[in-house]
């Protein structure tokens, strides 16, 4: 199944947030307005104003004000990717040239601090003040989870607690606020939030780990950039933790780590021994566990179809290929 037939019955209220996203990027200089709407062209799943959207159905369901989270959360995350690829020195996403690649890093930094800034202004239109504070933690924790992963890269002394810690921040934590702040919008109780809120963590950790198993698994058309990329970074991912405990791929990544960022060849020749150990499969069983926590998270919630979706779309991250 598609993800987006998962959710289809939501694609009226998608189109009002998508319309609202190109309303509210909208920039009077000219190089801010064309990098933003390119940003916002190159599309993605908008997977988190889903969250957003299906989680406040537990609730008084408005779009009018739901989508006022749903904007802001999709925001957030488009900033984070623009920053994430000046990190990165990322020249492609989703397969076309990224904002730093298209000007340079000033603008792309601009462009992602830009688009934060208009986040937080769009959603002080939600009256709740725990919707403010809440959006406002978590991107001070993402912050946090960016500079967690500037100082580790290609550090091999960190510790898979490192990474989960990281990729909360960076991932897992997003998700779970798209969740709780459409509960908030749509005045949840509090039960209902508290299990939406969990439901969105361990989906967020799962969709993390299963993104960063595809980095080795999947294909530069799947991808929409080079396989290996993180490790190319010196991004140390769970598959990689898994493999350094073979002391031959430690000291052959340590060799590797000696170039930065690392060479294509040797980022291929990791890859292959990724491939060859059970890495792969024992990152998988890590991400299954994650997944089948957010299933029982959302257990006690009575059933209907908003809950079934976001069962499906759970099942759907654990099984995807891009």
């Amino acid at each position: 199944m598609k993800l987006t037939t998962i959710y289809s019955h939501l694609r009226n209220d998608l189109s009002m947030v998508e319309k609202d996203l190109e309303r509210t990027i909208e920039a009077q200089h000219s190089i801010l307005q064309e990098a933003s709407s390119q940003l916002l062209k190159a599309g993605g799943k908008r997977i988190r104003p889903v969250f957003v959207l299906l989680s406040a159905q537990f609730g008084q369901y408005d779009i009018d004000r739901v989508k006022r989270a749903a904007v802001a959360l999709e925001l957030i995350h488009m900033a984070s990717l623009v920053h994430d690829d000046v990190i990165d020195d990322a020249s492609l996403r989703r397969g076309k040239p990224t904002i730093k690649a298209q000007w340079d890093n000033r603008v792309a930094m601009y462009t992602g601090d830009y688009i934060f800034a208009r986040s937080i202004e769009y959603i002080t239109y939600l009256n709740n003040t725990k919707a403010h504070r809440v959006l406002s933690e978590a991107i001070v924790e993402m912050s946090l989870g960016e500079i967690e992963q500037i100082r580790d890269q290609y550090n091999l002394e960190q510790n898979v607690r490192n990474y989960l810690r990281r990729i909360k921040r960076k991932t897992a934590l997003l998700i779970s606020v798209s969740c709780e702040l459409g509960a908030l919008a749509s005045d949840t109780d509090e039960y209902t939030l508290s299990h939406l809120k969990r439901f969105g963590y361990y989906v967020g950790m799962a969709f993390q780990i299963t993104d960063d198993i595809l980095d080795f698994t999947g294909t530069e058309k799947q991808l929409g950039k080079p396989a290996g990329g993180d490790l190319q970074q010196g991004n140390i991912t769970l598959p990689v933790f898994f493999a350094m405990k073979d002391p031959m791929f430690t000291k052959q990544l340590a060799q590797a780590c000696k170039n930065q960022p690392i060479g294509r060849e040797a980022v291929n020749g990791l890859i292959r021994n990724i491939h060859n150990n059970d890495s792969i499969e024992k990152s998988k069983w890590v991400a299954d566990r994650y997944l089948q926590k957010a299933y029982d998270a959302l257990e006690p919630l009575p059933n209907s179809r908003s809950k079934k979706a976001l069962l499906q779309i759970a099942e759907y991250i654990g099984n995807r290929d891009n």
